[in-house]
């Protein structure tokens, strides 16, 4: 099939991008950033150039235009980006973002949010703005410089926007990944990023959730049969409490383990590590 026929329905498509269904008809009445064919049954369907539009109207907003004039441009040839331009849009965006949270702004932090989804694919958001900012997040409060109450809040609102996002990743037919945080770990969001990258790949998410006993996942795995267990583990966290039960589980299907754990700790186990950010794992597991 060649790139310009189309293939993708339009909430495949959506997905994709991180935009919503509803601005991308929007964008083609408007705008005729799309270009659909129909499929025999009169679906419309979108190509990787599509995609490819959508993504670049979505920079050019990032950096300052409005929709028309970004359309207009992600129409036309490429416009080279000038040497050292950035995307300051974003990040005032994400600085934004960060002083609604510390005054418990919860609409002026959902308004950001909305904002940096239509204007970045999700991906992009989570990589470029929200683990950096819960990276920093982490350590200001252990520094003190923020209340506890602000990190809960802040982390508290971030995951409401994150189970959100990932409404309906339990449907469709692809391999099925479950999802949990071992016993004594209350850190998810990572995991919920992890889990939404992977769903954007093709996917099923069983999502079990913080602190879940050994016990709980090893019977989960007897009734999902996932094709791999995704571990979320962050640094301080220990398992040594749980070793032979995860040597066990590893023996039934296979275990990979993200966040702050060494794989000198897990290796023995039978488990794997996965590398990188959530997002970066989710492509490596795919592969």
């Amino acid at each position: 099939m060649s790139q310009r026929e189309g293939y993708l329905r339009i909430g495949e498509l959506a997905r994709r991008t991180g935009t919503s269904p509803e601005l991308l008809r929007a964008w083609e009445q408007r705008y005729g950033l799309l270009r659909p064919t129909r499929s025999e049954g009169g679906f419309r369907l979108y190509s990787d150039q599509d995609e490819a539009r959508v993504l670049r109207t979505k920079g050019l907003i990032a950096e300052g235009l409005s929709a028309s004039e970004a359309a207009r441009r992600a129409l036309g040839p490429e416009v080279p980006q000038e040497e050292g331009e950035d995307a300051p849009a974003t990040e005032g965006l994400a600085t934004g973002l960060a002083e609604a949270l510390e005054r418990y702004d919860e609409d002026g932090a959902n308004r950001v949010l909305d904002r940096l989804l239509a204007a970045l694919s999700l991906e992009t958001v989570m990589q470029q703005v929200l683990l950096p900012y819960l990276h920093l997040l982490g350590h200001r409060w252990a520094s003190g410089e923020i209340s506890v109450s602000q990190e809960h809040f802040a982390s508290s609102l971030i995951r409401g926007r994150l189970l959100g996002l990932a409404r309906g990743w339990g449907t469709g037919s692809g391999p099925s990944l479950l999802l949990a945080c071992p016993p004594g770990e209350e850190h998810d969001l990572g995991l919920l990023m992890f889990g939404i990258a992977a769903w954007r790949r093709g996917w099923r998410i069983v999502y079990l959730g913080q602190d879940t006993p050994v016990e709980t996942i090893a019977q989960a795995v007897a009734d999902v049969k996932p094709a791999i267990v995704v571990l979320a583990v962050a640094e301080g966290t220990s398992i040594a409490p749980y070793t032979d039960e995860l040597q066990r589980l590893a023996k039934r299907v296979p275990v990979a383990v993200g966040g702050g754990i060494s794989a000198e700790e897990v290796s023995p186990l039978g488990l794997r590590v996965l590398e990188g950010d959530p997002v970066e794992a989710a492509r490596s597991i795919t592969a």
